[in-house]
């Protein structure tokens, strides 16, 4: 399927980095899939039919986080259920069954699971792993394979330490089979991706951890068929690992094929590659992980914070943290000085859980409805906002409101093109920032721009905060705000309205004298296409200058293994497109494909990311067959290596595979 939209691009891909139907640049943006009302809440993903058992799965995108309900005869077991847990009750009657016991993979830190709720609530056994010790709560320990009936089904449990000491996996089979037919792994394992190991606060070594994941891969979880199901707690856009796919499910055969962090030939490279490029962990992940470990408290789900009265003391830093829960449009119209806008319709959980510090007093403002969803929202993540305040109060009383209006993209590019603009701050990753950004532009985290932007900036000067949609660049101006600028504001509609005003990406060319004289006219772009590279010359030119080359050979395994050209580097299409470190070198990269049609559309994407030059070999490895006298590869192992064995310099050095980019609900930090 990657291959098939790789090659649908190929038609659009040469106008702009990724292009729309228009034939312009668009952006995946972090927060965008995630900025509709159905987010907020559980999806039935869908339902496993399986003989003895049925399983059904939950999606909460704002979360990223998959749970379940197996369903056997009359019974059910819920699996690493949310701490909403009503959902999963509602399920089980409609189903006609009743819930036997909740089981946790782990203890969990990126939410308060629902263990505590259901267990009270319906008086049933929590299943958890010996390894969890010094729990608040009552649990039943689950050791290596003891097994649990549920109606007509078995869940035998496998210990799998990597993500957590504590980890197991659970494989359900119907009574009397011996082999099982789907998995619940947790954060053990992930669609294209496996659980990082870095969260226990310095209690266990993230390297000792990785280690852990490996035995459970290669001792465990590789021994199972290859047919069997695997379903992860945690889909694309999840912080408790990295390059996850968003696909809700995999199997164990699909992962030895496409699952990066598994292709690892030894304990070494595998530990490297799961420690490297994690982002950063929201602070409130080790308070969840405590809540979780202790038993987290009942909510009463109907009730509500006190509401607070207006009055300017809200404004005072040094006691509040006063959050907005409106779009961006009306946040920057008017709002409660020093307040910092974390868009209901996004990731609130998220990004309240990495903004706003573990038992700040928050207040949230919004109106009715948004305040209510927010409050059942955040006690997901374990907060308990202080207050709430409508914000038609707050203009009722009277008090001063700060409007910070956003600059409409044109106006900004006119304001640096006659060097008069203010300065750029892009608040999205180092990686989104690399791949695109409108100009001469400084790059400060958004979750490190409180800290950063009284070091790096002068408060007196204004500053436009850049992302790719405008929810982070509109949380950036409270920030901003908080540490004491002045004239903050947010380009509207991020990057996206940039690229679809027609100006130019990278930096900003100043305009001809056609367009001076026209200043209506869209403003050119400069459009980096990839050259061609004979099979000849490419044979040359890397015997004449070893290592001036990175030679990726973009087609499937086994056809590499079968024949290659010697030194080149065997990566998938949507990994070498994923990977930022493949945009920088000190000479050319080349792509080569089968015939030279999808090396050119990689090739053409490649080259609008980059300065660096992009070459496609033409007529592929078809031509080069053809080339008299030109020598093949050998055949590598059949799960190809991170750096080839004996490869020339033309080939970097060991760099790890990038999974495939998920196609919505990235991290968003």
């Amino acid at each position: 399927m990657k291959r098939q939209g790789l090659l649908m691009l190929a038609y659009l891909v040469f106008p702009s980095l990724v292009c729309g139907a228009a034939g312009k640049a668009v952006l995946n943006d972090a927060e965008q899939a995630t900025h509709d009302s159905g987010a907020a809440g559980y999806e039935l993903v869908d339902t496993y039919k399986h003989p003895g058992f049925s399983i059904l799965q939950f999606n909460l995108p704002v979360l990223s986080h998959y749970s379940y309900l197996l369903v056997s005869g009359k019974e059910a077991l819920v699996v690493d259920p949310g701490r909403d847990a009503s959902v999963y009750v509602e399920a089980a009657r409609k189903a006609g069954v009743e819930i036997k016991g909740v089981f946790l993979t782990h203890s969990h830190a990126d939410f308060v699971a629902g263990h505590i709720e259901l267990a009270k609530n319906l008086g049933v056994p929590i299943y958890k792993s010996a390894a969890s010790g010094g729990v608040g709560y009552t649990l039943t320990a689950i050791t290596e394979g003891m097994e649990l009936p549920v109606g007509d089904a078995v869940v035998r449990f496998i210990e799998t330490p990597g993500h957590t000491p504590d980890g197991v996996c659970g494989l359900v089979m119907a009574k009397g089979e011996k082999s099982p037919r789907a998995m619940f792994t947790g954060d053990t394992l992930f669609v294209g991706s496996i659980g990082r190991p870095d969260l226990m606060g310095g209690s266990v070594s993230a390297a000792e951890l990785a280690g852990m994941a490996y035995d459970s891969w290669t001792k465990k979880l590789s021994m199972l068929p290859d047919a069997v199901v695997v379903l992860p707690a945690h889909g694309a856009g999840s912080l408790c690992g990295a390059h996850l796919s968003d696909e809700p499910k995999s199997t164990i055969g699909g992962e030895k094929r496409a699952n990066p962090y598994l292709k690892n030939k030894g304990r070494s490279e595998f530990i490297t590659a799961v420690l490297d490029g994690l982002p950063d962990a929201p602070q409130y992940f080790k308070h969840n992980a405590a809540m979780n470990k202790q038993g987290p408290e009942l909510v009463d789900w109907k009730a509500m914070p006190p509401a607070v009265e207006p009055s300017a003391a809200l404004s005072d830093t040094a006691r509040y943290w006063v959050v907005d829960l409106r779009d961006a449009k009306p946040f920057a119209a008017g709002h409660v000085p020093n307040s910092i806008n974390i868009g209901l319709r996004g990731r609130l959980e998220t990004w309240v859980g990495i903004m706003v510090p573990w038992g700040s007093e928050m207040v949230l403002v919004g109106d009715g409805a948004e305040l209510r969803e927010a409050v059942h929202r955040l006690h997901r993540v374990g907060y308990k906002p202080s207050g709430v305040l409508e914000w038609t109060r707050w203009t009722a009383a009277g008090l001063r409101s700060n409007s910070n209006p956003a600059v409409l993209p044109r106006d900004l590019y006119a304001r640096m093109q006659k060097g008069e603009g203010p300065i750029v701050v892009d608040v999205r990753l180092p990686s989104e920032w690399m791949a695109v950004r409108i100009g001469q532009v400084l790059n400060l985290p958004i979750n490190q721009l409180g800290v950063l932007a009284p070091v790096k900036l002068d408060p007196r000067q204004p500053v436009v905060a850049v992302c790719n949609s405008a929810y982070r660049s509109s949380m950036a101006v409270g920030v901003l705000e908080r540490v004491g600028f002045k004239q903050a504001m947010s380009l509207a509609g991020g990057s996206e309205a940039w690229i679809e005003a027609g100006l130019p990406v990278f930096q900003a060319a100043k305009p001809s004298a056609r367009a001076e004289a026209a200043p209506q006219a869209a403003p050119r772009r400069y459009v980096h296409l990839p050259e061609r590279i004979s099979a000849q010359d490419l044979k040359r030119q890397m015997s004449d200058l070893p290592g001036a080359f990175d030679v990726v050979d973009i087609r499937p395994e086994g056809q590499f293994a079968d024949f290659h050209v010697p030194g080149s580097k065997n990566v998938d299409p949507a990994d070498l497109l994923d990977d930022a470190s493949w945009l920088t070198g000190p000479g050319p990269l080349v792509v080569v494909d089968r015939d030279g049609s999808l090396s050119m559309a990689v090739a053409g994407i490649l080259s609008q990311k980059t300065q660096r030059p992009v070459k496609a070999l033409y007529g592929g490895l078809l031509e080069y067959w053809r080339g008299a006298g030109l020598r093949f590869g050998g055949a590598p192992p059949a799960a190809p290596s991170k750096a080839p064995a004996a490869a020339p310099a033309a080939v970097p050095a060991a760099r790890p595979q990038a999974p495939a980019k998920p196609k919505k609900k990235s991290a968003g930090c």
